[in-house]
């Protein structure tokens, strides 16, 4: 005779580690008021494993919103638990790729709680701190807020110390901040910082760092930082770098710091000609570009022109350049000519 046997293991569709959702309407009400149970952190922990899920959807992005989960979120950035503090931070990510999302946490002052994260032991919630605050600085005026909040000095601080895929991620915030405070970043020391990491291994950091030297040097005070502290020097032979990116931004860079007299001197003393001479017959129309704006500021000098004579060809051929319409046009519009040779 059979006997009907009750499992004690659940269904095989069924994730013990994720909160199970409620009906319709109710789920993200349900998930909120399991977020904020504070006397059992395996409820905390399931819920926000659900949570991170059901948010990849972007129909629950706005009921999270409307539900107060943000700042539900924002308590949670202090628990304990490691578990609960990484688990916050992705999610907050994962809304961040909102616009609503990053109003949200602006307005709900979850930026100052996040930046509190970066000295967190744990690296996932470090990382998580830095992507979501990275997220906010994407569109206007979301680099105002971080600002704001007074990340300049921290990030700077903290870019020396942190690990290479972190470091990437404040390099990345630093160039939108950077735009709306230059002169708080290179009071706080960024210009030497930033210097370091371009003689870094990766080649994404170096990259990145001169993206970050060329926006300080949009002040005066930056152009001068840059010539005082040698970053010219370091920023020639990246020129050759087997990065396409490294040397457009090391162009740029170069572009930027020789507006002045003294970065014309210094830039020219240091003989980056030759290397943006070469450049202007890269595969890449960004190298192109960079190197040729480069090559016109110091046309401006008469040390320039004169080292400019032998390879006048070289420049006007971009004139003709198919590939970029935009190296085509600086060429026409803003190049050196024999006339001023």
């Amino acid at each position: 005779m059979s006997h009907a046997l009750i499992s004690c293991q659940l269904p095989p569709d069924i994730d013990p580690t994720k909160a199970p959702l409620a009906y319709g309407a109710r789920a993200i009400p349900k998930l909120n008021e399991e977020l904020n149970d504070f006397d059992n952190l395996q409820t905390r922990q399931r819920a926000l494993m659900a949570l991170c899920d059901v948010t990849h959807n972007p129909e629950f992005i706005s009921e999270a919103i409307n539900n107060s989960i943000v700042d539900s979120l924002k308590h949670l950035l202090n628990d304990a638990d490691d578990v609960v503090r990484m688990k916050s931070t992705e999610v907050l990510f994962i809304i961040s790729g909102h616009a609503i999302g990053r109003d949200a946490i602006n307005e709900n002052g979850v930026i100052s709680p996040l930046s509190s994260l970066f000295d967190d032991k744990c690296k996932e919630v470090r990382e998580n701190a830095h992507k979501t605050i990275e997220m906010c600085t994407m569109p206007v005026p979301g680099p105002e807020g971080v600002v704001k909040c007074g990340l300049i000095p921290i990030l700077i601080k903290k870019l020396p110390e942190e690990e290479d895929v972190i470091k990437e991620l404040i390099l990345d915030t630093l160039h939108k901040c950077i735009r709306v405070d230059a002169n708080q970043a290179l009071t706080n020391n960024a210009m030497h910082v930033l210097k370091e990491l371009l003689q870094h291994k990766t080649s994404s950091i170096r990259a990145k760092a001169a993206r970050d030297i060329m926006e300080l040097c949009f002040p005066l005070a930056g152009k001068d930082a840059a010539v005082n502290l040698g970053v010219v020097k370091l920023l020639t032979p990246l020129l050759k770098d087997d990065s396409t990116e490294v040397k457009a931004q090391s162009a740029a860079a170069i572009m930027t710091i020789s507006i002045t007299t003294q970065g014309k001197k210094e830039a020219l003393k240091c003989d980056v000609l030759p290397a943006l001479i070469e450049n202007l017959q890269d595969e890449c129309s960004q190298v192109r570009l960079n190197s040729e704006k480069a090559i016109t500021t110091l046309s401006e000098a008469p040390e320039g022109r004169s080292s400019l004579l032998n390879h006048l060809n070289k420049v006007k051929a971009l004139e003709h350049d198919n590939e970029s319409a935009a190296v085509s046009d600086a060429s026409k519009g803003g190049n050196v000519s024999s006339k001023d040779l």
